[in-house]
C-alpha cells in the first residue's frame, strides 16, 4: 500500500515551485489544474486547483478555513537540515522551530503558501546528543 496525499490549493504551479523547492522533489504533470510531486519516482504529493471539478466535481470547499484542520503533513526527510534551511529562504510561515521530538529524531513545523500545517522530520532514530543550532521563528 502508498499513501497518495491530495490537497487542494489557490495556485498548482506556484504551490508545486514552492514545495519542489522545498522538498527537493520533482514535478510529474505539471499544469495550472493538478501536478503530481515525486521524489525518485515516486508519488510524494499531489495538488489540485480548488475550482477544477474535472469529471469528479469540487474536491471541497475552499472558503471553508483552515485548510487540512486536523491533518498534517509529515515528510521525513534524509537532508532534514538542509530542507529547514530551504524554509528560512522560502520564508515558510515557521511556527514550531528545529526542535527534538520525543520520539528521537528532529522536528520543524511550518504551514505551505494555503495554510496547510507540515512538518520536517529528520528519519527516526537520528538524534545526536549535540544541542542543533535553533531556527529562528519566521512568524508566531
Amino acid at each position: 500500500m502508498h499513501l497518495q496525499p491530495l490537497i487542494c490549493v489557490r495556485n498548482v504551479e506556484a504551490s508545486s515551485r514552492w514545495y519542489q523547492r522545498l522538498l527537493g522533489v520533482q514535478s510529474d504533470h505539471g499544469g495550472p489544474d493538478y501536478e503530481r510531486l515525486v521524489s525518485q519516482g515516486t508519488l510524494i504529493l499531489q495538488l489540485h486547483n480548488w475550482d477544477v471539478e474535472h469529471h469528479h466535481g469540487r474536491l471541497g470547499d475552499p472558503e471553508l478555513r483552515p485548510y487540512g484542520n486536523g491533518v498534517l503533513l509529515w515528510f521525513e526527510l534524509v537532508d532534514f537540515d538542509a530542507a529547514v534551511a530551504r524554509a528560512v529562504e522560502l520564508k515558510a510561515d515557521i511556527f514550531k522551530p528545529k526542535h527534538r521530538s520525543e520520539n528521537a529524531y528532529w522536528e520543524c513545523w511550518l504551514r505551505d503558501p494555503d495554510g496547510y500545517t507540515l512538518v520536517l522530520a529528520s528519519p527516526h532514530g537520528s538524534i545526536v546528543d549535540a544541542e542543533p543550532a535553533s531556527v529562528g521563528r519566521t512568524s508566531e
